[in-house]
């Protein structure tokens, strides 16, 4: 089972489907990525010899933002929007929908689980 840039790669299917597993590289990266490095994109991953690996690593460091680089792109321009107060950095820091969502019903995997508000519905005052 290969190894790259700390992600184990599934051994028995293809290298340019195996290279999908790193975060920040997709179809067309990685089928560019075996065509730069000198690999069959249809070998299986687990016949790749060392130095074939090493040069993915090396190619993948030296031009692509991959893994914890692209983590730490990606938090440093939430982290901006949220100093600068903006309206998508207010909508992360609340953790509600980013992208212009309704979140009056629906947006439960971003709020979470209902938390029942007592006394909200169907209470008389006497």
């Amino acid at each position: 089972m290969p190894r790259i840039q700390g992600v184990d790669l599934p051994s028995d299917k293809p290298t340019h489907i195996s290279l999908r597993y790193l975060r920040g590289i997709g179809p067309v990266t990685a089928l560019e990525l075996c065509e730069k490095v000198g690999i069959d994109p249809q070998r299986r991953a687990k016949e790749l010899n060392d130095d074939e690996i090493a040069r993915i690593a090396t190619t993948l460091d030296k031009d692509y933002l991959v893994e914890g680089a692209l983590r730490r792109f990606e938090g440093g321009n939430i982290t901006r929007l949220k100093e600068i107060k903006s309206y998508r950095g207010e909508r992360h820091r609340k953790n509600l929908p980013v992208r212009g969502q309704r979140s009056k019903t629906n947006a439960r995997s971003r709020k979470g689980p209902r938390k029942t508000v007592a006394g909200k519905k169907g209470v008389k005052d006497k």
